[in-house]
């Protein structure tokens, strides 16, 4: 087996998984959406939303508990540095118990000695996620928010947006068109540098940065767009899309854009994690749901696919519960995946996130 089962951490609706360095110790953060209330009926979009983001450290080989940072309906964490510091952003999509509040200020974080110490807010609705990246010596942050639901109303900026760094905080940048956005993934081909963004109402695309501003310049989804995965083989760029309600897809760069090239899977895609051992490459392939969110199905299998002869080959499945992430991470010289699962086949918040040691 490539994917063996090595550590069971007690979350409920763990949305991401995210392991860094600092200090001299690894960590693992893991958002968590909601917990179950007792005496209520299922539902993917019910619960508790304020729960926290579970915080592990690494140690005898395996992650203990290590404290939380304060998130209601945890979605997403990124972590990175800036010059000698050390900072860490979640993103939550609602708080309360229902009716639900999705107009929330998100926080940034540094790390301040031994603890986290809150820098700024940023007004959002419906946070979905955050994801770093830098060209040349500017630094920026994008948000992926938003909803579409007629009876939920959008007080805080409702699209998707970029902020830039300028030397003591993060400002506005550019805003987009993005009114249910889901991610983003940056990456660079040559001297171009694209941000990709998948949105689940509008049209997931590719932005090009055009040395003031990122501009649209392909299309791959009208709607029901949930990830996008950048890797490189045998000197060629590709690009995995995951499609929660229809094919998710992989793209070869051809010199101007990118060509389908190779179907994954159908419906069911939220993410891509791409693991790299000495001579191989791999993709996790995690599925979430099938079928509506009022009865979804999400009992469902994921996959690893291995790079061979210029195509993505599935070598192995396992069992998910409603997944929603995958993250690599090096520890005691192994290579290891951690998976957050979400929902259990009853449609319950509480289902353990899964780490795997991987021997590939």
């Amino acid at each position: 087996m490539i994917m063996v089962e090595h550590q069971r951490l007690a979350t409920s609706g763990a949305r991401a998984v995210l392991p860094f360095k600092i200090a001299g110790s690894q960590y693992l953060i893991v958002p968590q959406l909601a917990i179950d209330i007792p005496n209520t009926p299922p539902h993917m979009n019910g619960g508790d939303s304020d729960t926290g983001a579970l915080i592990y450290r690494w140690e005898q080989g395996g992650w203990l508990a290590d404290g939380q940072l304060p998130l209601s309906g945890g979605e997403d964490a990124e972590f990175f540095t800036l010059g000698n510091d050390a900072y860490l952003i979640t993103a939550g999509v609602r708080s309360g118990r229902g009716p639900y509040r999705y107009n929330l200020d998100q926080i940034l974080y540094r790390w301040t000695r031994e603890s986290w110490s809150p820098i700024q807010s940023f007004p959002a609705f419906a946070a979905k996620q955050w994801h770093f990246f830098s060209i040349g010596e500017r630094a920026f942050l994008a948000l992926a928010q938003g909803l579409t639901l007629g009876h939920i109303e959008a007080t805080n900026p409702r699209t998707s947006r970029i902020y830039e760094w300028n030397g003591a905080r993060f400002e506005d940048f550019q805003t987009l068109d993005g009114r249910w956005g889901y991610n983003f993934e940056s990456f660079q081909i040559g001297r171009q540098t694209f941000l990709a963004y998948a949105d689940h109402v509008d049209e997931s695309v590719l932005l090009a940065w055009d040395g003031s501003a990122f501009q649209p310049v392909q299309s791959f989804a009208k709607q029901a767009g949930r990830c996008f995965r950048f890797f490189e083989a045998g000197g060629t760029g590709y690009l995995a899309f995951a499609n929660i309600q229809g094919n998710s897809m992989l793209y070869r760069w051809e010199g101007a854009g990118f060509s389908p090239c190779q179907e994954l899977g159908g419906a069911g895609g939220r993410e891509f994690c791409i693991v790299k051992t000495h001579s191989c490459l791999y993709l996790v392939h995690i599925n979430f749901i099938q079928g509506d969110p009022s009865a979804p199905r999400t009992a469902l299998m994921s996959r690893v696919h291995k790079w061979s002869d210029g195509q993505l080959v599935v070598v192995e499945e396992f069992p998910t519960a409603g997944a929603t992430d995958a993250a690599v991470f090096c520890a005691d010289d192994e290579l290891f995946v951690a998976v957050s699962n979400s929902l259990t086949p009853d449609v319950r918040f509480r289902t353990d996130t899964l780490v795997y040691r991987f021997n590939g």
